[in-house]
């Protein structure tokens, strides 16, 4: 796995590493040790899959505070995503290269 941290605290875009031969390719597409490894606690108490027929579909956002907070790993396995994470962290500084280019 491939791991990149974003300009978020805590947040990292997670790419594949492909191991290619004749048959194609295999990936790790999770791996709790290389998670913990970067800080993130994951343990996998739910996995659940979205299709959307329509492109542009919009889901909601989903916030949990401690105790029952989440850490979250969301995945597009074809077509695009744009994934917002919104920092309600009190202790939170929104710096100039956190903010879209005008």
């Amino acid at each position: 796995m491939i791991f990149t941290e974003t300009t978020l605290k805590g947040a990292y875009i997670i790419d594949i590493d492909r191991k290619e031969d004749d048959r194609d390719f295999f990936a790790r597409a999770f791996c709790q040790q290389e998670c913990e490894a970067h800080g993130l606690k994951i343990i996998i108490a739910q996995a659940n899959v979205a299709f959307n027929h329509k492109k542009g579909t919009l889901r909601g956002m989903h916030f949990q505070s401690p105790p029952t907070a989440e850490t979250k790993l969301v995945r597009c396995t074809r077509g695009a995503i744009l994934d917002i994470i919104v920092d309600l962290r009190p202790d939170s500084v929104l710096t100039s290269n956190t903010l879209p280019s005008s």
